[in-house]
Formats: structure tokens, sequence, C-alpha cells
């Protein structure tokens, strides 16, 4: 029999906690997402966070500590090696990556990978660079509608992205072109995470709108996850924002796009009326995609703050017999050098209102302990070859 029916695992996209021990091989030393946000800003308000443990796990300026926190919290480790959002949530559920998913931040796709896609596809390729979605439509939306060439760019994280215009470049031929850019980033020395599909409509700089039909094209996990496990038994698998598009698809019973973080919190809120036993799993993606790329402290404070006012709402809706975890899937320091993820440990909130302990836990766990715990909660096994302890009997 369950301990909790529901269990709600909110993913605070990129809200590291500290460097890693390893992190100075990955250009990291010395970070810290959480921690620098603080430092720099004169005013942070986040109670509910603040009740729940936050400050006393990890001490911040303008947040004191709480004599009883409202549950537990530890810090977790990454054990696979990389950095990205896909090796993060992996680990969450269990999977223990070796083989970092490739980015190509710094200097764009190699030719030879973009000669083979002009060669298949039929189209010049224009781009090839780190940039935000919107920004290089509107630098390069003409030259595509005018030419027929393709505009191919990637992010900080593991992606190769193509844009299109809906009424010249035609949304079919845009999923064709994503489709022989998946198989040939199959290829190891090219392996990214995802390719998507980017349409827009508009003809000319400052009309131009990026649209609904947006289609990923993933990586399936190496292996079977926890959310396959959950699903085989019977239980509820609800997602909510990009864990569909980072597991493609693979464990959940349903699904639900987001258009913001804020909006994925009020999605929450609205699945938390509703009875159901298992699952749900979000992930807040502004935090890393709006703020900590484009290294903007104060946006990703304010942001925290959005959130800590939804988890409130939140909070108020959990029974009994439910348990919220709050954690992350890596760090994306603000204050730090460049625009790429950094290589940090993340927070681990636990709390059901029916807890009568609290305090601070081992830190020793890797991120798979999410998945564990959760697994453990519902009385499934695991699948062969993951990795990851659950906490459940530390949280009393």
């Amino acid at each position: 029999m369950s301990r909790y029916k529901r269990v709600f695992t909110i993913v605070v996209d990129s809200l590291g906690a500290g460097a890693l021990p390893d992190a100075a091989e990955y250009g990291d030393a010395g970070t810290d997402t959480l921690g620098h946000i603080s430092q720099r800003m004169e005013e942070f308000h986040i109670p509910n966070l603040q009740k729940l443990g936050m400050a006393n796990l990890h001490p911040l300026k303008q947040v004191e500590p709480v004599e009883r926190p409202m549950g537990y919290y530890a810090y977790l480790s990454e054990a696979s090696v990389g950095k990205d959002t896909m090796t993060g949530h992996w680990e969450m559920m269990g999977l223990y990556i070796t083989k970092p998913f490739k980015t190509f931040t710094e200097n764009g796709f190699p030719k030879e990978l973009l000669d083979e896609l002009s060669e298949r596809t039929g189209h010049v390729i224009i781009g090839n660079k780190s940039a935000s979605g919107t920004e290089i439509i509107e630098e390069l939306g003409e030259e595509e509608i005018t030419t027929g060439h393709m505009i191919v760019y990637t992010s900080a994280d593991s992606v190769l992205q193509i844009c299109g215009n809906e009424e010249t470049f035609d949304l079919n031929e845009l999923y064709r072109c994503c489709e022989i850019a998946r198989e040939i980033t199959m290829k190891d020395e090219w392996k990214v995470g995802r390719v998507i599909a980017r349409p827009y409509v508009g003809k000319k700089k400052g009309e131009f709108k990026r649209t609904s039909n947006r289609h990923d094209y993933a990586l399936k996990p190496y292996g079977k996850t926890a959310l396959n496990v959950l699903k085989d038994a019977g239980y509820d698998v609800i997602s909510v924002g990009k864990i569909f598009d980072i597991f493609d698809g693979e464990g959940l019973t349903e699904s639900n796009k987001s258009k913001s973080s804020v909006h994925g919190m009020e999605q929450t809120i609205e699945i938390a009326k509703r009875d159901f036993e298992g699952l749900c799993y979000v992930n807040l993606v502004d935090f890393d995609a709006l703020w900590g790329h484009r290294r903007d402290v104060e946006g990703y404070a304010h942001e925290l703050e959005r959130f800590d006012e939804k988890l409130g709402e939140l909070l108020g809706l959990l029974r009994e017999d439910d348990l919220l975890l709050i954690t992350a899937d890596h760090g994306n320091d603000p204050t730090h050098t460049g625009t790429d993820h950094t290589r940090e440990r993340v927070p681990f909130l636990a709390y059901s209102p029916s807890m009568e302990g609290f305090g601070k836990i081992d830190d020793s766990q890797n991120f798979a302990a999410v998945g564990a715990t959760i697994a453990d909660n519902f009385g499934v096994k695991m699948p062969d070859n993951t990795i990851g302890r659950s906490v459940l009997d530390k949280l009393k």
C-alpha cells in the first residue's frame, strides 16, 4: 500500500546550489546559482521556500533559516557525466549517463554535419550559431523568406533547431528537414538530445511570431526509468512542461504543455484539485531559458519570487497523503561567464502535511534518489541497470 497517494515532483529548471567537486573540469569552479542570486539582490522574498527549509539548507543573504522547517532538505549531486537538461532528468528517474550529450554553443555545428544536412534537404543553411529563437528569426527571417535558405541554430542545451516560415518554407517541409537532421545527429560525434522544429509566421522584421506548431524530435531514454515502472503498475504519471520532450513521452499517461513557469504552476495547482494516484512531474523552464542563459540575475530572482507565490497556493491544496518534492536538474549561474549551464549540486526539499519530523538528511545521494523514492513509495521495483537509493524512510 502506498504511503503517499500522490507525489508532486517540481523541477525548478537550473536552480543549482553550489559547484560540484568536479566543476572545474567543466569550467564552472565557484558557481552557485541560488547563492549568487541572493548575494546580488537587495531584496529577495521567498517565504514559502523559506518555510520548507531552503535557507536552512543553503545560506541566503536576505532569507533567514527557520527554527522549525516544514519538511526535510538535502543537497543532491549529479553522478552522470554532463550538465544538461536531459542528463539531469534522466538521472533523476534512475539512468546513469556516461556519455554527455553534445553541445555546439561556442562555434556552431561542424561543417561536415551542415554539408550533409544541406545536401539531403536541398537547402542552403544560414545562422549556425547559439542564439535566442526570437532574435535569430528577426535577424534572418527575411532572408529565409526571400531565398528559401534554412535557419539552423543551437542554444546552450544539446539541441539543433531549425526555423521555417509556415507560409513560405511550409510546415511539412520544416518537419521533413528536422527528421533528416535527427537521423544525421544520431552519430556519436554529433549526437544532440533534441532536434526542434521552430515554425513562425510573418513577412518582415517586427512582425515575426513563433507558432504553437513546434515539434521536438527527442532521443528516447537509453533504458527503462521510474516513469515506466509506475505506468506499467497502473499508476498515473502526469507531466507538466517539457517533461514529455525530455523523455520522448516514455512512461507518461498524460502530458500538459506549459506557456511559462507561472503557467506550469497554475496547471499543477489545477491537477492538485483532481483525484489521481501516482506522480505529477513538473518542469519549470523559464528560470533556465529566460534568465540563466541570458545571465539576468534580477529576472531569475523575480521568477523565483513568482514561483514562491504559486507554491504557496499549491501548499494550501496538499492533502495528508500527498508528498511534495522540489529539486533541480543542473545549475545556470547568472553571475558566471558565458551562457552555458553550470555543473552544480541541487537542492532537494520534501514536504507532506502528514510529516511530524523535519530537518537535514544525508547529502550523499545522487539525483536518482528522486525516482527511487517515488518508486519505493508506490511499492514498485526500479528497472534493472538503474541507480539511486530511496530516502522514503527518512521522511517521517
